[in-house]
């Protein structure tokens, strides 16, 4: 019976230390990469800063690691200035790992030249107090996040991210954040200009993927509001609601590859302006340049002046073929 039990203990030995070496000889192998998800400006007291997170295995065998249900345990965020001093950790953090409690995990294989990916805020790891430059860079704890105990196996590390966090966004008169402009960092003011121009400014922003300039005359509020479902929703809401509603709804057109406005126009002419009073209507071509051939396309662009001020309400979109390239 003595000898069973040794030969028992001998081969779960000899299976672990297999594994690890399995696991560590993948480890070598296995890279983590890191990327922006949404590539945007970044403010240093709003929105979430999602980081897409990649691991890749290049290796010969499956590589296994342990991946927490509450990433805290599994992700880890070093993030410095450019004069290399680290920043704080964030509370919610630093309360989570001090804290006594079980730690549930599934445990993931990825198989030879495949790749696992998930999304990370980074503010849940990091506590951002001062606008500025910084260099973000990832680790993940094969074996999790231990802060009594060296980690059985090394964690992986990420390539640097260069992170931008602008000044927190300046409330208006009305409550409504003031537009900035990302070139300069001045406010942006509306200024009193002619239907036709307003348009012109908001298509050669959107050339120049200046977001702000482009948001700079749509009245989103009313644009939203021309959408039945949406609209009822909004009606709804209380000011605090209206008000993310209409900040949602700019979100939704900066990140779309679908909505005809967002599209950025190769080449445009305006062709006609006409307003009566306070309402407006700008028609353009716009031409979208593809491999093949260049798409024209109609804009007919309806404005409201108000306070002297012309903003973009609504617009259509009708095709008008394509031409050749040269």
């Amino acid at each position: 019976m003595r000898n069973f039990y040794r030969l028992a203990a001998f081969l779960f030995l000899s299976v672990f230390a297999t594994s690890f070496l399995f696991a560590t000889d993948a480890q070598g192998q296995v890279e983590l990469d890191i990327r922006f998800f949404d590539r945007r400006v970044y403010y240093v007291d709003t929105d979430p800063i999602q980081v897409h997170i990649t691991i890749t295995n290049n290796s010969p065998v499956p590589y296994r690691f342990k991946l927490a249900e509450d990433r805290a345990f599994s992700v880890d965020f070093d993030t410095r200035t450019m004069t290399n001093r680290p920043l704080s950790p964030a509370d919610n953090l630093t309360r989570k790992r001090t804290q006594t409690n079980h730690i549930f995990f599934r445990e993931i294989v990825i198989e030879s030249f495949e790749s696992f990916s998930f999304t990370e805020d980074l503010r849940e790891f990091i506590n951002f107090a001062q606008p500025g430059a910084y260099r973000v860079r990832a680790r993940i704890f094969p074996e999790l996040y231990r802060t009594t105990s060296i980690p059985i196996i090394a964690p992986l590390e990420s390539n640097y991210l260069n992170l931008t966090l602008r000044p927190a966004v300046i409330p208006g008169p009305d409550g409504i954040p003031l537009q900035m402009d990302i070139a300069t960092g001045a406010v942006l003011v509306r200024q009193p200009l002619p239907p036709d121009e307003v348009v012109t400014y908001m298509l050669r922003a959107r050339q120049e993927s200046q977001w702000e300039r482009f948001f700079l005359y749509l009245d989103l509020e009313t644009m939203l509001q021309r959408n039945s479902i949406l609209n009822r929703r909004y009606r709804a809401e209380n000011e605090a609601g209206r008000l993310r509603m209409v900040h949602e709804f700019r979100q939704m057109l900066q990140n779309s590859n679908e909505e005809d406005i967002i599209l950025t126009p190769t080449t445009f002419d305006v062709l006609r302006t006409e307003y009566r009073g306070n309402r407006g209507v700008v028609v353009v071509m716009q031409r979208f340049r593809l491999p093949n051939f260049t798409q024209l396309r109609e804009y007919t662009y309806e404005l409201e002046r108000r306070d002297n001020i012309w903003m973009i309400v609504n617009y259509s979109v009708q095709s008008m073929g394509s031409t050749a390239n040269d």
